[in-house]
Formats: C-alpha cells, structure tokens, sequence
C-alpha cells in the first residue's frame, strides 16, 4: 500500500493508538504489506489482530511485531503498538466473522475497509484504473484472465484465489502501490448489499457481470435476489465508466438498464443484437481447450485458449473487452489468452499422470452452473481425446467424482438429483458421489432413475474412500473430474490422485 504513519492510519479508521507515543505515531510509517496472518507480515507491515477457528490474532499480535510489523490493527490493546477500533457487535454468520462472538472481528473488518478506501481513492487519483467482477460462477477464471491480458499494458495487482469478501477484497486493495496501473477485484455476495458494500471500497471503472446463477441460492432464497445483488457492481460504476455484460444471460442483460455508465456487449451467439464483443467457430480440442474467432470493432482474430472448458469461452470475451476498453489492439488480446495458463489451484487444472490418467481438478468449489460447466468439460476430454479405450475405441473412460454443492437451501435435493441426472446424459462412464447426506443421497438416486445405472454410481462415506476406489479401478486413458463445494474437502484428493500409486505397469490396478 502506500506508505502512511500510523497517526493518519488512526486518523482514517477512527481508532485510538496504544503502546506508542503520539510523537512516535506520527513518525512511524507502514511500508510493508497488511497481513491477518502473523506468519506473512513483513517488515513495516501492519496486522490485523481477527479471530479465528483456532486462535484469536490478538494473541499473535507481540509476534507479528517481532517479526516486523510496525504495529497491530486491534480491537483491544495487545501490548506493542496498536491502533485499537471499538468492538461492533454483528449477528454470527459464516465467512470471515463466523467466530466473531465479540464484535471485534466486525471492527477490524471495517476499519480496514475504511483505511483500503482511502488508499483507492488517493491511487484512482493518480491515474489507477479499477476493474470489478461478479457473477454467480467463473470469477476467478475471469479474474486470472483479466489480470493476464491487462499484464503486458501495465502493472497489475490481483487477488490469489478467491479474495473475494470482505476480509480479501480490502485485503487485495491495500496491495496496490503508486506504480499500480490496474487493480482486479472479484466480488461476491452472501446478502443484499455485499456487493455494494465492496464496491464503495475501490470504485471500478470498469464492471464485468458474467451471470446470474444459484450460487448461494440458500442464503438470498431467489435467482431474482441474486440478480438485484449481482446488480449492484454495474451500479456502481460512474457515467464516466463502462460496464461489460455477458447478454446470453438474460437476467445479465437486463442491467444495461441499471447503469448510467457505457454498456458493452458481449456474446457467443453470431448476429445478436447490440453485441459488441462475440465469439464464433467455437471448437475444442483433446483437452477441451477452446477455439474461437473472436470478433471486436468490426476486425476478428483467431484465439486459442489455454484454459479448459467450453464456458471459458465466455469469460474470456469479457475478459477481452476489458483488455480493450484499457488499450489492447485485438492481436494482443489474442497472443495474451493463449498464453493465460490456469493461476489459481482447484479450477479446472488438467494434469495428465505418467500412465495416461487425466485429472480435472475443479474440487474449489462448486455450484449448479460450475458442477455443469465441469461434467460438460469432463464429457469433452473423454469423448474428444487421443485414447479410445471405452465401447469399442468411442472415447474415454470417464470419472466424476461429486460432493455436495453447497448453499442451495430448498433447492439443494432437486439440484443435486439434477446433476446426477446430467452425468448419466453426458455418458459419463463412473460416478463417485461422496457423502451420505441427504442432497448426495438424491445426486446418487438421480443418476440411478435417469440411466438405469448399477455399479456406474456409487455412494462412499468420504474422499478417503473415494480415493481408496480410484486407486483400485483407475487404468490408463481414463479421465477424473473433481468437483464439489470447498467445504466438501475434496481438494486434497484430487491432490492425491495426481500421484500414481505404485509402479507404472501399464495396469495400474
């Protein structure tokens, strides 16, 4: 961030300083980065003492000025300088503040938010240029594309993963620097009034709304909720901005009406009206790489994608429109997408093992749209790709293995006995439903009814046992998909399955 006493820190949260003179607070400056890990500070930073699941950072705050922080953003005094806010008292909830029982964690949080407000403000200022993104799925493949194609035009920050509430979002602010020309910030939402909330942190200049879904369906109750939330980025946006909308999504499209800023378009279907950014000859290779011919300002350019999956399509256009609203010619959004690797962990990596098995590791999380998007992407690889080892030489043997999508609320049964149902259409050849609650009962069920299935689906216990039948029936040539909500934990099998057990034989079990 840029470098600021910790007098006009105190200043901007409204906090009051302890363990350190007012003389010595207006000399003392943080130069270093904003930490909520002890472990991550470094030298001039600041930490913010937040509480946790397993310990309250107000107990970490000596050590994190032992190993350099010039102070520690608290909710009470720590015995080495602090800026100190008072305790907000907030209902519980999940996320960040879920083991905020005393307020402090809400202090902190917003303090924060007051001091990432003021460094954006002053950095927009000078020429920083903000770049928002929503929707209900494909954030943060979007953001790592944005970030990618923005990358040879200037300096880019980007949160890693998905620093996307109210914890990583500030977070992710305060990294920006003078030398910072783009900041790309993905937002999400659990209530009304989230997204706004974020975009009053760092106003864009630019919003990408990819669409609405039912991520989170549990908590806003409607698709319609959702679309009055996810609304709320382009709404932010001044007269002087541009808000770029994937129109195939008709609640999407819907909010060029809720925007004083420029709309551009952006589709996959040719000759849509008003469309200003769109894709045809879309193809996919072995691996499900897309291929399309994008079409801008009335010239076209071939582009291949290194990421995976047909919907990738989508969040690439939109990320080329943001690339060209900043300046690119349309050769250099091509060279920079087929260069664009997958960045964050768990989204859509595709790994290929020594015996031939590949893995697609999409176990970050998951919602009815993403779970889709994935079995699509699974059924492509097995059904397009070199080996044909499955009903005669017509494809790949293929693997999904599911767990629970989270937060669906009275939609949780229907959607997972859809998503069974999904498998059975796209040929997948095995499922593996992890979990023996009722939503997984109703994925396994599902698939069942829909294709007559018997061994083809089967329910286990937990990832372990999961994996412990993977390592026994996998051969070479077949494709895994992973997939499910964060907190079903399955990252660390896909993780797992990446190794091959034993010596590669040519059987492999």
């Amino acid at each position: 961030m840029i470098a600021l006493s910790l007098a006009q820190i105190a200043d901007i949260v409204g906090g009051r300083l302890t363990d350190i003179s007012a003389e010595d607070a207006a000399a003392t400056k943080v130069t270093g980065t904003v930490e909520f890990d002890s472990r991550a500070v470094t030298s001039g930073g600041l930490f913010l003492a937040l509480p946790g699941a397993r310990s309250d950072g107000h107990d970490h705050a000596a050590a994190a000025v032992a190993a350099g922080a010039v102070a520690v953003l608290a909710a009470r005094p720590v015995g080495v300088p602090a800026i100190v806010v008072t305790p907000t008292p907030t209902r519980s909830g999940a996320g960040v503040l879920e083991h905020d029982t005393d307020g402090s964690g809400a202090a902190v949080l917003a303090a924060l938010a007051k001091l990432a407000a003021a460094v954006a403000a002053e950095l927009v200022d000078g020429g920083l240029k903000v770049v928002g993104i929503t929707g209900s799925s494909g954030k943060t493949s979007t953001k790592d594309l944005v970030a990618a194609l923005l990358a040879p035009l200037g300096e880019v920050v980007a949160p890693p993963g998905s620093f996307n509430n109210e914890l990583g979002h500030p977070w992710t602010v305060l990294r920006a620097t003078e030398s910072t020309d783009f900041l790309v910030l993905e937002m999400s939402a659990r209530h009304r009034g989230n997204i706004a909330a974020l975009a009053a942190i760092a106003v864009p200049s630019i919003a990408v709304v990819l669409n609405v879904g039912t991520a989170h369906l549990g908590e806003f109750g409607s698709r319609e909720a959702i679309a009055a939330t996810k609304a709320e980025l382009p709404q932010a946006v001044p007269s002087s901005g541009a808000v770029i909308l994937n129109v195939d999504d008709t609640a999407v499209a819907a909010m060029a009406e809720q925007t004083s800023a420029r709309v551009v378009r952006v589709s996959r279907q040719p000759g849509a009206a008003d469309v200003d950014v769109w894709a045809d000859a879309v193809t996919l290779d072995a691996l499900a790489r897309p291929r399309f011919r994008l079409h801008a300002d009335g010239e076209q350019v071939d582009v291949a994608l290194a990421v995976h999956g047909d919907h990738q399509v989508s969040n690439a256009l939109c990320a080329a429109a943001v690339a060209l609203e900043c300046g690119a010619t349309l050769e250099q959004v091509a060279t920079a997408l087929a260069a664009a690797e997958p960045v964050s962990k768990r989204r859509m990596e595709v790994v290929t093992r020594e015996d031939g098995v590949t893995i697609v590791n999409d176990a970050y999380n998951a919602n009815p749209d993403s779970m889709r998007a994935g079995l699509k992407a699974l059924a492509a690889i097995a059904h397009e790709g070199p080996r044909a080892q499955r009903r005669g030489g017509g494809g790949r043997r293929s693997w999904a293995v599911l767990g629970e999508m989270a937060e669906l609320g009275d939609d949780a049964i229907s959607e997972h006995d859809n998503i069974g149902r999904l498998a059975v259409r796209l040929d997948v050849s095995r499922l593996i439903v992890v979990g023996t609650g009722r939503a997984m009962s109703a994925m396994h069920h599902g698939a069942v009814m829909e294709g007559s299935w018997g061994a083809e689906a089967t329910m286990v216990a937990d990832a372990d046992a999961a994996l412990a039948l993977l390592r026994a029936e996998l051969r070479p040539g077949d494709v895994v998909l992973v997939k499910a909500s964060n907190a079903a934990g399955l990252g660390p099998l896909a993780d797992a399955l990446l190794e091959v057990p034993g010596p590669v034989d040519g059987t492999n079990g």
